[in-house]
């Protein structure tokens, strides 16, 4: 499967419906693979799909190349352990979630604690999927600036397993 655009609703629903008819399947293949290449886009999409991939019975092995950005990182971070590759010419940004909230107050009060519920599931995914602790996951991968790793940067901080070319 490849995912090459925008991570959105629209994008993620092929991917989950294909993991779980795969789970469900007479044939079920010993591992599924998933081709991203992402400039990023919706968490709440991004997290319906890595708890899919986190639920499925088959290894879902994520194979990165020549962009993975933001959610698109976070769904490639939850590829398999072991199992996911970067192609050696990847660019990969990790940056803190942005937002921007209007509404009356209490409305304010009530999207600054969904920010604060959001802020701990990406630090908890990172803390998963990563070899880092909370405070170098903050000073490496989500510190205030946008922060661009190439592969090998990536495989030093435990965001990848496997750098190889494509054959």
């Amino acid at each position: 499967m490849l995912l090459m655009e925008d991570i959105s609703l629209q994008s993620c629903k092929p991917i989950i419906e294909w993991i779980i008819e795969s789970n469900f399947s007479e044939e079920r293949p010993e591992a599924l693979n998933l081709m991203i290449c992402s400039p990023g886009g919706d968490l709440a999409a991004a997290f319906a799909l890595i708890d899919v991939m986190r639920g499925s019975a088959i290894p879902v092995q994520t194979i990165g190349l020549g962009e993975i950005a933001s959610a698109g990182l976070l769904i490639f971070l939850a590829g398999e352990k072991g199992k996911r590759v970067l192609t050696p010419n990847t660019s990969i940004l990790s940056h803190q979630y942005a937002w921007g909230a209007v509404g009356k107050h209490h409305e304010l009060i009530a999207a600054a604690k969904e920010y604060s519920n959001i802020d701990q599931r990406l630090i908890n995914h990172y803390k998963k999927t990563t070899s880092l602790d909370e405070k170098r996951i903050r000073e490496i991968l989500l510190p205030p600036q946008d922060i661009w790793l190439n592969a090998k940067e990536a495989k030093e901080y435990g965001v990848c397993d496997l750098i190889k070319e494509l054959k």
